[in-house]
């Protein structure tokens, strides 16, 4: 997403719900992994990783369910009150829980703003879905500085300290 840009907006299914993000993701990620294939009911999750103050919501109820995850820890999933459709996670990531969404790029008004970044866990996608040759692709998770930029590494050590994680 360009800096430059307006800031994009987006929602639930049935409208009730709706959000603004104020910056662009730290990174987003396509994940190819069983669990979020049986989560969305679908190949792969796209999430887009922003700070939790740069998602506003601007009307609505949301709701927050607490689903298993592989860590075993807990995933946090924020959906409209009404339609239910989910808008954005949390995941335990070491006390950044509270800190950082994991929004669903479908949810945007325009999701073409928000591509994916690196493809994970793509040992386990599904082998008819083929990735673009130039594709960011790595089979399970990657190392955070050879994946992220330097100024998106800044943020995500901001986390850390406004967390208080060493």
């Amino acid at each position: 997403m360009a800096e430059s840009m307006e800031q994009p907006t987006g929602g639930c299914t049935c409208g009730q719900v709706r959000y603004r993000v104020l910056s662009s993701p730290m990174i987003v990620h396509c994940c190819h992994c069983r669990w979020c294939q049986r989560q969305t009911g679908t190949a792969f999750a796209l999430n887009a990783l922003l700070e939790a103050d740069q998602v506003q919501l601007e009307q609505g109820a949301v709701e927050t369910i607490v689903l298993d995850s592989p860590s075993g820890r807990g995933q946090s999933v924020t959906r409209c009150g009404s339609c239910r459709v989910a808008v954005w996670s949390s995941y335990y990531m070491g006390g950044l829980q509270e800190h950082v969404r994991f929004l669903r790029v479908g949810t945007l008004d325009d999701p073409d703003l928000m591509p994916p970044d690196v493809h994970i866990y793509t040992s386990s996608k599904q082998p008819w879905l083929q990735l673009p040759e130039n594709a960011n692709a790595v089979a399970a998770f990657y190392r955070f500085d050879a994946t992220w930029s330097a100024a998106n590494l800044r943020r995500r050590e901001a986390l850390f300290e406004a967390a208080g994680i060493e």
